[in-house]
């Protein structure tokens, strides 16, 4: 089993800034990849960002590069998005989530996630 808690959303400001966290516990995690998606109201679950096992590469959603970063901790196990520029279109519900196995790559489909955050409230106002 794995736990994934997020924190750090809230209520910005377009052109404004937050910073998700996701922490990962329970059993160790090796060769997997974490990621970010995101749903808004009436909307299905969208990939937003993900990060690589090996060579940690980075992975964004085109509405979201150049704004967003996402990162690792080097412990492997806290992972960060930070939200820069933000839009009334980047208000959502962000969730974070783990795929197991997966040494290279990220999926972008939330079928290929095995456990999730709750999720983390993000409201831009315009």
């Amino acid at each position: 089993q794995v736990q994934l808690v997020e924190s750090g959303g809230g209520l910005a400001q377009a052109g404004g800034s937050l910073r998700l966290s996701c922490a990962a516990s329970g059993r160790t995690l090796t060769n997997y990849a974490m990621a970010w998606f995101r749903q808004a109201p009436g909307k299905e679950r969208e990939f937003v960002s993900g990060i690589s096992w090996f060579a940690g590469r980075l992975y964004y959603t085109d509405s979201v590069k150049g704004r967003f970063t996402i990162s690792r901790a080097s412990a492997g196990n806290t992972v960060f998005l930070q939200m820069n520029g933000l839009k009334a279109e980047d208000t959502a519900i962000y969730y974070c989530a783990v795929d197991l196995d997966r040494s290279w790559g990220v999926g972008s489909a939330p079928s290929e996630y095995d456990y999730w955050g709750q999720g983390t409230q993000v409201t831009v106002s315009s």
